[in-house]
C-alpha cells in the first residue's frame, strides 16, 4: 500500500542557548534524541532548521543603546536627522529608536500612512476617503494628524505608536518633530540628513533621496555594520532584523551563518549517514488576513542554508491534471497516470500551464515560513524544526 503521510513538520525542544554554546553539537544531539524518542527516521533531503534567535545568541551578537548612539553620532554629528519609514514595533524598533535618539539633538520622524511597511495601521484606511486625505501626496503634521484621526491605537497591541515614539525620543533629551508622508523626498523639506528605516524598500528609498539631493544618507543596514566599542554587528544588515533583548540592548541578526549550516549538515551525516539540508530561519513571509500585518520584519527569511535548498519548487498542479488532462480517468488509472506524468515532468516548468497555481516563491521562503509557524515566537521552546518529506511527491511510496 502507498504511504499516506506526506510532509511532517516537528518542533524540537532544545536547551536554552547561551553565548558561546556549541550549536553544531546541540542541534545534532537534539535531532538524534528527538528521532529516538518520537520514533521517526531520518532520511536524505529532510530539513533541519534553526531559528536565527538562538544563532545570534550563541554568537553573542548584541549591542547596547550606547553603541547605537555612538555610531549615529559618528555618522551624523550634531545635525538634525530625518528618520524615514520606521515600522511600528516595540520589539523591533523601539530600542533602536532610543539609541538613535541618544545620538541626536533633533529628530524629524516621518511615518508612512495609513500603515507602516509591514502592515501595522496608524489609522483606519477607510477614514482617508472620509476625511479627504490623499496618501499619495498629502504631507500631514502631527497636529493635522490628530485633528483628522484623533489618537488611534494599534488593533492588537493597544499602543498609540505616534505618542509612544514621540515620548521615547523626548525622554532621551532629544527634540522630536513628527510628520506623515509616503514620498520619502518629503523629508528633505525638513532636513537633508536622512536615516532610512525601511526594510525591504530601503534601496528604492535611498535612491529617491540621493537623486533628490540628500546630503548625508544612511539606512538601518549602515548602523552597526561594524563593531562599535566591541559591540556586536552585522556587516550586511546592520540593525535590520534586530530584536529587543532588554530596555538597553538589542540582539542583532546573526552573521556568518553559512559555515554553521554546513557544519551541522556534516555532523549529522557523520552520525547518521544521511545528507540532510540545513537552514537558519527568521520571520516567515506571510500576511495576517485580519490585522493585515505582513510578518516579515527580518531583512530575509533565511540568512543561510545548504546548497540543496537553492531554487524554487518545480511541481505539477495535480488539480489541473485531474480536471483537464485526465478528466476521463478515475481510481487506480488516474493515480497511475498522474504518477507517470510526474516522472516525465521537465526539469524547468516555468511558464507551463501544467504548473500554474503552484506557489511561485523560493524554497527557503516557503520552508522558513513553515518553520516560523511551527516554532512560533512565544514559549513553545522549539528553536529547531525538523521537516520530513518536504521534497517528496505523489510518486514516493
Amino acid at each position: 500500500m502507498s504511504r499516506i503521510v506526506g510532509t511532517v513538520s516537528r518542533g524540537l525542544r532544545a536547551p536554552i542557548i547561551r553565548q558561546g554554546d556549541d550549536l553544531v553539537q546541540i542541534v545534532t544531539a537534539s535531532v538524534l534524541e528527538a528521532s529516538a524518542e518520537d520514533g521517526f527516521t531520518l532520511c536524505d533531503r529532510d530539513i533541519v532548521a534553526v531559528t536565527e534567535a538562538v544563532v545570534a545568541r550563541a554568537q553573542g551578537n548584541y549591542a547596547s543603546v550606547e553603541d547605537i548612539a555612538a555610531d549615529v553620532r559618528a555618522k551624523f554629528g550634531d545635525r538634525t536627522i530625518g528618520l524615514v519609514f520606521p515600522i511600528l514595533s516595540r520589539n523591533r524598533f523601539s530600542v533602536c529608536l532610543r539609541g538613535i535618539a541618544m545620538g541626536a539633538k533633533k529628530i524629524v520622524l516621518m511615518l508612512s500612512y495609513p500603515s507602516d511597511e509591514v502592515g501595522n495601521n496608524l489609522m483606519d484606511p477607510d477614514l482617508l476617503d472620509e476625511r479627504e486625505v490623499d496618501p499619495y501626496c498629502d504631507v500631514l503634521t502631527l497636529q493635522r494628524y490628530r485633528d483628522l484621526f484623533g489618537c488611534p491605537k494599534h488593533c492588537f497591541t493597544g499602543v498609540d505608536y505616534v505618542e509612544f515614539y514621540e515620548k521615547l525620543i523626548n525622554d532621551c533629551g532629544t527634540e522630536a518633530e513628527i510628520i506623515f508622508a509616503n514620498d520619502p523626498r518629503a523629508i528633505l523639506g525638513y532636513t537633508k540628513n536622512v536615516l532610512c528605516c525601511d526594510i525591504h524598500t530601503r534601496a528604492h528609498t535611498k535612491r529617491l533621496l540621493k537623486n533628490a539631493g540628500a546630503e548625508l544618507l544612511y539606512g538601518l543596514d549602515d548602523i552597526l555594520s561594524a563593531p562599535v566599542n566591541g559591540s556586536g554587528y552585522n556587516e550586511q544588515y546592520g540593525l535590520l532584523g534586530s530584536n529587543k533583548a532588554n530596555e538597553d540592548k538589542v540582539k542583532l541578526f546573526p552573521r556568518d551563518c553559512r559555515p554553521l549550516v554546513d557544519a551541522i549538515q556534516e555532523s549529522l551525516f557523520q552520525k547518521t549517514g544521511k545528507k540532510l539540508e540545513v537552514m537558519v530561519y527568521g520571520d516567515g513571509a506571510f500576511k495576517d488576513p485580519v490585522g493585515k500585518i505582513w510578518e516579515l520584519a527580518d531583512p530575509v527569511v533565511s540568512p543561510a542554508y545548504t546548497s540543496g535548498l537553492e531554487g524554487t519548487p518545480n511541481e505539477l498542479k495535480l488539480k489541473y491534471l485531474a480536471d483537464s488532462d485526465f478528466a476521463q480517468l478515475s481510481g487506480e488509472a488516474l493515480k497511475e497516470a498522474i504518477k507517470e506524468k510526474i516522472h516525465q515532468k521537465d526539469e524547468n516548468l516555468v511558464g507551463q500551464m501544467i504548473s500554474e497555481g503552484t506557489t511561485p516563491r523560493r524554497l527557503t521562503d516557503l520552508i522558513g515560513s513553515l518553520c516560523d509557524l511551527t516554532s512560533g515566537s512565544g514559549d513553545k521552546g522549539t528553536p529547531i524544526v525538523y521537516i520530513h518529506g518536504y521534497f517528496d511527491n505523489y510518486t514516493n511510496d
